[in-house]
């Protein structure tokens, strides 16, 4: 058997960089103490407040390279001192280029590696394209001490693409930060029950867990208000929901796997004996045509 415990951290953010810093140290200690998490998730971003509401060029500031990011060395700290895995959203800078990315940290406090998100929204309080290049790490399964993970980010999670590339390359386990809330343009519209159930189905079609870890509070801007609505949430390999954050209160949530089993379940169940890439054709176009001119 391999046991694993996993939680998502849900949490309010403010201006103050350490503040976020320190807050989500102090429930990563909580989900690794009280409910022996061994790979934890903190929201997108929880460094700082979600940028995507306004085009504001300070924000440009908190930007960082990976190597020698401050927060990226003290949650390297905290991995190995707890042994726990984490996988880690932070604001990058590449040269002239930016990136909303996440870096896989492994238990021993080493980076494995970074994915940077790689469809990033344009739309009233989620205005990243203003911040964010376009990923170009394509996605990505890390092997960590607690198995083979797969981390996107926010937008990420709508696409069935993103979860089956990294579940085809061997991603038990598959963890999405996010920041998502009301639209401020209608209020009206309300994402909450599609944001789960979107992630569900990549549970159900992937026959794996999924974790999701949501921002809670409403953050202002000089643009929009958004007000994020939490409801983190762990759901088991049927999409079937095990544990769930409420709508606005700093949360931890937490559930236990066993990765053989699973993987046991999902080669009986055929998913993946019975693909048929060779028809998948259209998925490489934007048209959907099945070849090209």
């Amino acid at each position: 058997m391999r046991r694993v415990t996993v939680a998502a951290v849900q949490m309010p953010c403010e201006a103050d960089t350490e503040a976020n810093v320190a807050r989500a140290e102090a429930m990563i200690r909580r989900a690794a103490h009280d409910a022996g998490a061994q790979v934890v998730l903190v929201q997108e971003l929880f460094e700082m407040p979600y940028p995507g509401k306004a085009e504001e060029p300070e924000t440009y500031a908190r930007a960082r390279p990976a190597e020698g990011h401050p927060v990226l060395e003290s949650m390297q700290r905290l991995a190995a001192e707890l042994g726990v895995v984490l996988p880690v959203s932070f604001f990058e800078r590449a040269n002239n280029a930016y990136y909303n990315a996440l870096a896989m940290l492994d238990a021993d406090g080493r980076n494995l590696g970074v994915y940077r998100k790689s469809h990033i929204p344009d739309g009233p309080g989620y205005s990243e394209k203003v911040y964010f290049n376009p990923g170009d790490t394509g996605f990505i399964a890390f092997d960590t001490r607690f198995g083979r993970l797969g981390a996107a980010i926010c937008w990420d999670q709508w696409f069935p693409e993103c979860a089956r590339a990294m579940a085809l390359q061997g991603a038990e386990i598959l963890f999405y930060p996010t920041a998502i809330g009301s639209e401020p343009q209608d209020p009206t519209i309300d994402s909450r029950g599609a944001w789960q159930r979107v992630m569900q189905g990549h549970a159900v079609a992937n026959a794996m867990p999924v974790v999701a870890a949501n921002r809670v509070g409403a953050e202002h801007s000089t643009a929009w208000t958004v007000t994020f609505y939490g409801r983190s949430f762990i759901a088991d390999n049927s999409g079937a929901i095990l544990a769930q954050a409420g709508e606005n209160d700093a949360e931890i949530v937490s559930a236990t796997f066993d990765l053989d089993d699973l993987a046991t379940q999902r080669a009986a169940w055929g998913l993946f004996r019975d693909r048929r890439p060779d028809l998948y054709g259209p998925l490489l176009t934007q048209d959907g045509r099945t070849r090209r001119n």
